[in-house]
Parts: structure tokens; sequence; C-alpha cells
């Protein structure tokens, strides 16, 4: 199930309370981005398990935070796949699929 972030303190606690972690910003006017979402949760469905996500529109200031963190430039769709609290993997727009989510964790 994808679950909503709204806040850095909200992220930061996620990111240390798994050891494996999916979180995708999302945007709500974009259709490749609408696209991502549907394929996100197709993949956490799939594997019976909980991600995360945030707006880009509603969170600027954590889709800012998780850029800086990562040192991956903002776009949106964007994906991450963090692993003890460091991000191993990401993709953006149309190369965010149920199989590139499933590839980033091997």
């Amino acid at each position: 199930m994808a679950i909503k972030l709204s806040s850095i303190d909200q992220f930061e606690q996620v990111l240390n309370e798994n050891k494996y972690l999916f979180v995708l910003k999302h945007s709500e006017t974009c259709p490749i981005s609408a696209n991502a979402y549907d394929q996100f949760n197709k993949f956490l469905y799939e594997r019976d398990m909980d991600g995360y996500y945030l707006i880009v529109q509603q969170e600027r200031k954590l889709s800012d935070y998780i850029a800086e963190k990562t040192n991956v430039k903002h776009e949106s769709p964007q994906a991450f796949y963090f692993v003890n609290g460091e991000m191993k993997w990401n993709a953006s727009h149309s190369d965010i699929n149920v199989s590139s989510l499933a590839q980033a964790e091997e």
C-alpha cells in the first residue's frame, strides 16, 4: 500500500524504521506521473508491501529535502529505493514501472 508522506520528520522516521524503502515523488498534474503512480501501486500490491509517496505540489519542502539528501536533481515523477537509509536506486518519468522497481531490489 502507498502511504502518503507529509513532512520531513515523517520521511526521516520511515527511513530510519525501514531497512528497505521505496519512495515516489508524484505530481498531481502530470499524466506521466499518473502512470508512474499506478505502476508504483501495482508493484507494492504484487509484493504485499508498503511504500511511500509525496505530492510535490503539496510538499515542496520535503521534495527539496529528498533532492538534497540524495544529491539527485528533482524531477517528477521520481522514484527512489533506499537500503539501510542510503539511496541505492532512482528513476524518473517513464522509467518508473513494475519491472524497473523490481530490478531495483536485486
